[in-house]
């Protein structure tokens, strides 16, 4: 007739809980975890890229004339018709990439919508 004590519990409750360790529930504090301080010198000139606008039409196809549509750099290398290998396109590995890319982008946009020019020759 020894029982042990987890049993008659068991027994006698429907549903058991176990709390592990007590946790504050203060939404108020930051939930970010403590990191070290990351070194980032190319963040001023990304965020000055992002907050470039266009305002004038010769500025705007400047730009797209300047960044080109696809990488440049991608080749595929034949010799007497026969793929010797392919360099695939290197622009991604430029870490202002997607900036530049947003601003030829911003430029587009505005020849077409504000301008009402035909974009087809900048693609």
């Amino acid at each position: 007739m020894n029982r042990s004590q987890f049993a008659s519990l068991k027994s006698s409750s429907s549903h058991l809980v176990w709390v592990a360790r007590e946790v504050s529930l203060d939404m108020t504090k930051s939930h970010q975890p403590q990191s070290a301080v990351r070194f980032a010198p190319l963040q001023p000139l990304r965020q000055w890229l992002d907050s470039v606008e266009i305002h004038s039409i010769s500025t705007a196809k400047a730009l797209c004339q300047v960044i080109p549509a696809q990488c440049p750099f991608e080749r595929t290398v034949k010799l007497f018709g026969h793929t010797l290998f392919h360099i695939p396109p290197l622009c991604k590995l430029n870490p202002l990439y997607e900036q530049v890319v947003g601003l030829r982008f911003r430029a587009l946009c505005y020849l077409a919508d504000e301008c009402g020019e035909d974009i087809s020759h900048y693609c």
